[in-house]
């Protein structure tokens, strides 16, 4: 009885916390960008590791096509020119530096004799978590909303599609993280994408679970340890028993 009374308790305790646990606030949206809203390009990008680069050179064909993965140092090294350090610059930037180092060994005609294209994009990541199929941390495309991130992790038969949030966590401990709701069902079903914002470096998308999956996720956390006590003891005292006990009770 005592059990029983020890679970109602609790379900009654996540109740209150599932309907009233998230921190959201529907005007942190406006810290978020739509995705009309903002050009993205190649240059604007900062090079970090380990994303992959290509140069483009033809008048120096020692490192025309060459492609560099960006080491955990930051830098990238050629035979001739030695290492470069490109690690927190846009690719027009790197262009310049490698400019500056060919210059020392050639004659280059032109105002761009050098160009630096990204060939993967492996330095940054969102964050999809909870009730989904497939969780974890995604790669940065740089045209990345919460739409298309939720539609390609696939939310669970138990996730709570009308109670997503959206996380822009804070390294300020004196600013708070910004935190918004949405309602996939509604973007899915009826293509309200009033709520369909460009994802950033760090942000999380984390889709709970319904208010029935938790409570029976919980009576499964309290029943498990209560069986496993019982069949633990039923197993003690067959074995105190003996096998000729066993039998003659049988």
């Amino acid at each position: 009885m005592l059990r029983l009374i020890a679970l109602v308790m609790v379900i009654l305790s996540l109740l209150v916390c599932l309907t009233g646990c998230f921190s959201s606030h529907p005007e942190d949206i406006q810290v978020f960008s739509k995705p009309d809203k903002v050009v993205l390009t190649p240059s604007n990008y900062v090079l970090m590791p380990p994303d992959e680069i290509e140069i483009h050179c033809s008048k120096v064909p020692e490192i025309n096509l060459q492609r560099q993965i960006i080491r955990p140092d930051g830098f990238i090294t050629f035979e001739n020119l030695g290492s470069i350090q490109v690690a927190n610059k846009t690719p027009d930037e790197v262009s310049q530096l490698i400019k500056a180092k060919v210059l020392e060994l050639y004659a280059l005609a032109g105002e761009n004799p050098i160009d630096v294209q990204i060939t993967a994009y492996q330095s940054k990541f969102y964050y999809v978590l909870g009730e989904v199929e497939r969780p974890g941390p995604k790669i940065i495309t740089g045209r990345d909303t919460t739409f298309t991130a939720i539609a390609a992790a696939t939310p669970t038969p138990l996730a709570w599609n009308k109670r997503i949030q959206i996380i822009r966590p804070s390294i300020n401990p004196n600013e708070k993280p910004k935190i918004f709701e949405l309602n996939y069902y509604k973007m899915s079903a009826h293509g309200d994408l009033s709520k369909d914002v460009l994802l950033q470096e760090g942000d999380i998308v984390y889709v709970p679970a319904t208010i029935l999956a938790s409570l029976g996720k919980t009576v499964q956390e309290v029943t498990m340890p209560i069986g496993s006590t019982f069949s633990t003891i039923n197993t003690v005292q067959r074995t105190a028993k003996g096998p000729s006990d066993v039998q003659s009770s049988d």
